[in-house]
């Protein structure tokens, strides 16, 4: 019997260790894209990948201008058929392409998107772990500060010094946010050029400033409301995803909430987007599918019989999680969970 349960928490463990792709991590995967993106969103302008020139009135995609067509069609070179059908081919059927599969992604699998490429998220998490690092909380409207410890038994103390830290971080991603944002709109040679040089025209002064300003504000206090409730982005995707009650979804193992009493809650404390791994999906409203909750219970879980407790579900068991009821589930005490789970199923 005791060899059985060895060998059971033996497969457990190698089965928690290698959870990722090609033996790496999935939160080695998810810094390496965001970063890839990172660096996408910052340069893409840069080498006229795509952008859209206020000076030129149109849009650039991969060196090419990106137009409606309709020139010839105002120079009366065009009739009026020729410039419908370049309405629909160059603006219509694109705009429709990259919707749909942003919808689909987000139907199927949620706001993948904002976890594991938007280069706002990255920001976000980047300052959140800083900020932990100089007050104990991921955000200045934490109730309480979180443990130092973390998941993996290591410790994360705070220090007042990293507040010299996450100031100047903030001001730099807000100033990057804004100068990023005005090489999408105007050439990038003549923006860098004019900030290297000390020459920026008046028009771009006042909108480097403003939105610089605007960005730290945003950075410092309300990045996470930002993300909840205001980006027309991650709202779409949340729609997509809570209209699919098979869509994958992090999954708790409410028949076993007694063993969460050996653990500290570490899946709220990771969660990026400070919201309660534990609760049913329509509670879950903006998760960002990033996974940092399953990885903390594999962690904290490590020698439970029962496996961890978080896991990724999706169809059936999806359905299930998206069905409960959620008075029910905060009515379950932890102790009793095991015994209301067994009359359920009676």
């Amino acid at each position: 019997m005791l060899n059985a349960q060895a060998a059971s928490a033996l497969r457990l463990r190698i089965a928690r260790e290698v959870r990722g792709w090609l033996g790496v991590p999935v939160q080695r995967w998810r810094q390496l894209t965001q970063a890839g993106f990172f660096l996408l969103f910052v340069f893409a302008p840069v080498f006229d990948i795509f952008r859209l020139d206020l000076n030129l009135k149109h849009f650039i995609l991969f060196g090419f201008d990106w137009t409606l067509g309709l020139d010839d069609f105002t120079a009366g070179k065009a009739s009026a058929g020729e410039a419908a059908l370049n309405l629909v081919l160059r603006g219509f059927l694109p705009l429709v392409a990259v919707v749909g599969t942003l919808i689909y992604v987000s139907w199927k699998w949620g706001r993948l998107y904002c976890g594991w490429l938007c280069p706002h998220f990255s920001v976000v998490e980047t300052i959140n772990r800083t900020l932990r690092r100089a007050i104990g909380k991921q955000s200045l409207w934490d109730k309480k500060p979180q443990p130092a410890r973390n998941p993996d038994g290591s410790e994360t103390p705070r220090d007042a010094i990293w507040w010299f830290a996450v100031i100047p971080l903030v001001v730099g991603f807000a100033g990057l946010w804004a100068v990023v944002l005005l090489t999408y709109l105007l050439p990038p040679a003549e923006i860098y050029g004019n900030l290297w040089n000390g020459t920026l025209t008046r028009n771009q002064a006042i909108f480097l400033g403003a939105a610089t300003l605007a960005f730290f504000v945003e950075f410092m206090f309300a990045r996470h409301l930002f993300c909840r409730y205001a980006c027309a982005v991650g709202l779409f995707q949340s729609l997509a995803w809570m209209g699919n009650d098979k869509a994958m979804v992090v999954g708790f193992k409410r028949e076993h909430a007694k063993d969460c009493a050996s653990c500290y809650s570490a899946c709220d404390h990771v969660c990026p987007m400070r919201l309660n791994p534990r609760n049913v999906k329509r509670m879950m409203f903006a998760c960002v599918q990033c996974g940092q909750c399953v990885d903390a219970c594999d962690h904290t879980q490590e020698g439970n019989p029962h496996g961890t407790l978080l896991n990724w579900v999706h169809d059936l068991s999806a359905e299930s999680e998206a069905a409960f009821n959620v008075r029910a589930a905060r009515t379950i005490p932890i102790a009793q969970a095991p015994v209301q789970a067994m009359r359920k199923e009676n």
